[in-house]
């Protein structure tokens, strides 16, 4: 549905508010293609800079670092980046394309799934992005909400990667594989065992459903 240039493409997977150097490697030992890191105070997954430091430090080659930022000010996202070797930046706020170019790294923009948004505009709007992700919207919450919201309402033929997130778990996961085909896909809450405390078998299980699915995805594809 979202990827008319890779249908068959590997789905990238991202395992968002790493607290913990040990979570941090776990999910790369697991097969996680990204870890996110949260520079958002409100947010109870909140890391600091020196803490962010180690938790990258200690990431092996080839599994990207996402920062995490909600409407920071150019200087604080700057003070960060001199100090954390981020590869990407994630802004979950009310940023303007503007706002997301000020930097020398490629950037992904959420856009909260709220019932008034039109995806395609937000994918024009934010022309310079490298992906959008589509979140559940919740008045008052930058992410985290726990909830799914209405995969239906995702455009087809979009010609922008889609990362699919919100309420994703192990239980979940596949089905939105299969219904939606995205780029990648961002879980937090959904392999935690607390807030900012991911669980090794969780998120085993969640990357495993993501291949799994992705397999009987391919394999229905190709027999179409």
């Amino acid at each position: 549905m979202m990827q008319p240039d890779g249908a068959r493409a590997r789905i990238r997977i991202k395992i968002c508010g790493i607290t913990r150097v040990e979570d941090a490697v776990a999910a790369a030992r697991l097969g996680a293609d990204a870890v996110g890191l949260v520079f958002y105070s409100g947010s109870p997954r909140a890391v600091t800079c020196d803490k962010a430091w180690e938790i990258a430090a200690a990431l092996p080659p080839f599994v990207a670092k996402v920062g995490l930022f909600v409407n920071a000010g150019h200087a604080a996202i700057n003070e960060i980046l001199q100090s954390v070797p981020l590869d990407v930046i994630q802004f979950h706020g009310d940023e303007e394309p503007a706002d997301c170019t000020l930097y020398s790294k490629p950037y992904i923009k959420a856009v909260k799934m709220h019932p008034d948004v039109n995806v395609r505009q937000q994918a024009s709007k934010y022309a310079a992005a490298a992906a959008l992700l589509l979140d559940t919207y919740q008045e008052g919450r930058h992410g985290g909400t726990g909830q799914t919201f209405d995969w239906s309402r995702i455009p087809e033929d979009l010609h922008k990667p889609l990362i699919l997130a919100g309420g994703l778990t192990p239980a979940n996961v596949a089905e939105a594989v299969m219904r939606t085909r995205p780029y990648a896909v961002d879980v937090s809450g959904g392999v935690e065992t607390g807030k900012g405390i991911k669980d090794a078998r969780k998120m085993a299980e969640f990357i495993r459903e993501v291949r799994d699915a992705e397999s009987r995805s391919g394999s229905a594809h190709a027999a179409n």
